[in-house]
């Protein structure tokens, strides 16, 4: 099985159940630091006493190909109850070998009833006290997260008098928007801005810029997807969008963070605001699965440069009309190949 979901959704706490309910010794590692002579111990040890065990591997997708496929023959012929856990897509971080002997389980991040239950069972099962706007507090700032509910909880019940308050947990600090700059959590934030600005919805585009910002994203990443946006998305039907796009680019890196939100809001503003095109976009794709197509076509000998007798001799250059001289003819004479003259890449 592959348990997958953000921190703090239960899946350590399931795999322990799963080994409980079926007489199964629970053994956890972490492929974090696990080796393979890690995983070697537990099949040896499964062959020497024929206990049923259950393998609960956390972060799986940080094993690289050589160790998950090592796991595959002991998963087949039921040596270990192999349970993978990972907060990232296994699509993407599991091997296609284990990932199709292995149902995939998704967890998602616990809703604020969720997060307010905890609370109570932690008041029920400890001293602790909470007070209601408290818990509620609690169940917004751990962001889906029961460990990280419960850590908050224990570490602002250390300063509370009576009960922990909504005073007690602003003094705890907790880090803010649960961020992952390398996981799938990046793409899909960057993804949102993106699709949010294309279809010209403002509001939108402001929140998952300060989103993006407020989980600690590099702001000169969020300014060069927004460069790529200028260009992609809106091309020519606004060519300010790109100097606005690369004036923001150098306030980014002159006066950086915090100060720099603003040139970065202001630039979301901008270009969700802006009318779009994708004609540059294509042009550019036109022109690649041509030139693919085609390969290296030869230049025009009416526009190859003459610089010596010898090519002049052998028709570069001849014919040519200047445009400052002849606008209409040099308009009219051929630029592309013969193969592709009729083509027509850019259609805005």
């Amino acid at each position: 099985m592959l348990f997958w979901g953000p921190p703090g959704t239960g899946k350590t706490t399931l795999a322990r159940i799963i080994a409980a309910e079926t007489d199964a010794e629970f053994i956890e590692l972490s492929a974090v630091d696990a080796s393979k002579d890690d995983l070697k111990q537990v099949t040896n040890k499964q062959r020497l006493t024929q206990q049923n065990i259950v393998l609960f591997l956390d972060e799986i997708h940080r094993f690289h190909k050589g160790q998950q496929d090592f796991l595959l023959p002991y998963v087949e012929d039921g040596t270990i109850n192999l349970i993978g856990a990972t907060t990232e897509n296994p699509s993407f971080e599991v091997n296609n070998a284990l990932l199709s002997r292995s149902q995939t389980y998704t967890f998602k991040s616990l809703d604020d009833d969720a997060l307010h239950g905890i609370v109570e069972r932690v008041e029920d099962q400890t001293d602790i006290t909470v007070s209601d706007d408290a818990a509620r507090a609690v169940a917004g700032l751990a962001d889906g997260d029961a460990r990280r509910a419960i850590s908050l909880v224990k570490t602002a019940w250390e300063i509370a008098d009576d009960a922990v308050t909504v005073g007690d947990l602003d003094a705890v600090d907790p880090s803010a928007t649960r961020y992952d700059k390398d996981g799938e959590k990046h793409y899909n934030l960057i993804s949102a801005l993106h699709k949010s600005m294309r279809d010209s919805d403002v509001q939108a585009s402001v929140y998952w810029t300060m989103r993006m910002v407020h989980g600690g994203e590099d702001p000169k990443y969020i300014v060069r997807r927004m460069m790529r946006f200028a260009s992609e998305d809106i091309g020519d039907d606004d060519p300010e969008a790109l100097r606005l796009a690369s004036s923001v680019k150098d306030a980014v890196t002159f006066i950086g963070l915090p100060e720099a939100k603003t040139a970065l809001v202001q630039l979301a503003v901008y270009l969700a605001k802006a009318p779009k095109s994708n004609a540059v976009y294509e042009a550019v794709k036109r022109a690649e699965e041509e030139i693919e197509r085609s390969g290296s076509l030869p230049v025009p000998k009416v526009i190859r440069n003459a610089p010596t007798d010898f090519m002049r001799e052998e028709g570069y250059g001849e014919g040519y009309s200047y445009a400052h001289d002849n606008p209409k003819e040099a308009e009219e004479q051929q630029h592309l190949p013969d193969k592709v003259e009729e083509r027509s890449f850019y259609e805005g």
